[in-house]
């Protein structure tokens, strides 16, 4: 196995190669056509393809020269007024090499601060001639309204079921890996719509053994079965809270998830099940100001006990209710 990141390896170099996002691509195809595009905004979850689309859209518009004219920057790392003032507007400012454009890529844009971000407003005016700005987010309202008005949105979506399953086969085939069904779909469950989590799953399991199966996945991701965190909330539900208790200390300690991973699989689970929507109701709720507790560094495995309390509590309400 050679040591290439796959997350790298298989990005998409055109937007023909670009994965579950269909409406976006055929928008952005329109702009390549007419070699042209406006100031752009992406935002969505991570690992759904904003990324790669910007520099698979430099590919498209600019060639060989895609990299003369193309500069990436994480606005994490510098977020503040400083660096719109001098790293971006000298970028901005110098004249393009055989293309009609630069396209400045910034990245986590919803990490500028505010004063960043209106000085970014003015910079975006000034050098339109010469430069384009493509901003990517996770979430679209930490994007000051001036910023977004100037921009032509896409909103990206997690990526399909079927487009990552065909995916996620063409890698297997491709790099010989032994995989089951079984596996695709825990590598599907695991990712929720993040195809980059998916593929470096993908490629943590392939090391560990020569076939990769579900367990493998689960273990490496340290997420638990779905149907186990069923069966958790379904002890709980019962009335026995003590066997609840024991079964949530054997899945932490299994696959050494915290206390977050915990409250973000129920959450899933019991969104997911087939009760009535007044427990759902009920449930979610509870839910909701455990994992608030949580990020304010609460005790987990207090929370966690406390809600299989809870869960004990209603089960046995509804119980007596017939």
């Amino acid at each position: 196995m050679d040591t290439i990141i796959w997350v790298e390896k298989y990005r998409p170099k055109t937007l023909d190669e670009v994965v579950g996002q269909d409406e976006v691509i055929q928008r952005l195809k329109g702009y390549v056509h007419k070699k042209n595009i406006p100031h752009l905004l992406f935002a969505g979850p991570p690992g759904t393809g904003k990324t790669a689309t910007s520099i698979a859209l430099a590919r498209d518009l600019f060639g060989d020269v895609w990299q003369d004219n193309f500069i990436e920057m994480n606005a994490s790392d510098e977020r503040g007024i400083d660096v719109v003032r001098h790293k971006i507007k000298e970028f901005a400012r110098t004249a393009p090499i055989s293309a009609p454009f630069k396209i400045i890529f910034l990245d986590e844009a919803d990490a500028l601060t505010a004063d960043a971000q209106a000085a970014l407003r003015r910079t975006m005016e000034m050098y339109s001639k010469t430069c384009r700005f493509i901003l990517s987010c996770n979430y679209i309202s930490r994007i000051i309204e001036p910023i977004q008005s100037r921009c032509a949105v896409f909103k990206f979506r997690p990526v399909p079921t079927e487009a990552m399953r065909k995916r996620l086969l063409e890698i297997c085939e491709e790099e010989r890996i032994d995989i089951d069904d079984e596996a695709i779909e825990a590598l599907i469950y695991i990712s929720g719509g993040d195809f980059r989590k998916a593929i470096n799953a993908l490629q943590g399991a392939s090391a560990l053994g020569e076939k990769v199966t579900a367990d493998l996945i689960y273990q490496i991701t340290a997420t638990a079965r779905p149907e186990e965190l069923k069966k958790l909330i379904e002890t709980a539900l019962k009335g026995d809270f003590l066997s609840a208790r024991d079964y949530l200390d054997r899945l932490m300690i299994e696959y050494g998830m915290s206390g977050e991973d915990i409250v973000s699989q129920m959450y899933r689970e019991i969104i997911s099940s087939g009760f009535d929507e007044s427990l759902k109701v009920v449930l979610v709720e509870k839910l909701g100001e455990i994992d608030f507790r949580l990020t304010e560094g609460a005790h987990e495995r207090i929370q966690l006990n406390s809600f299989l309390a809870f869960l004990t509590l209603v089960g046995k309400k509804r119980a007596k209710q017939g």
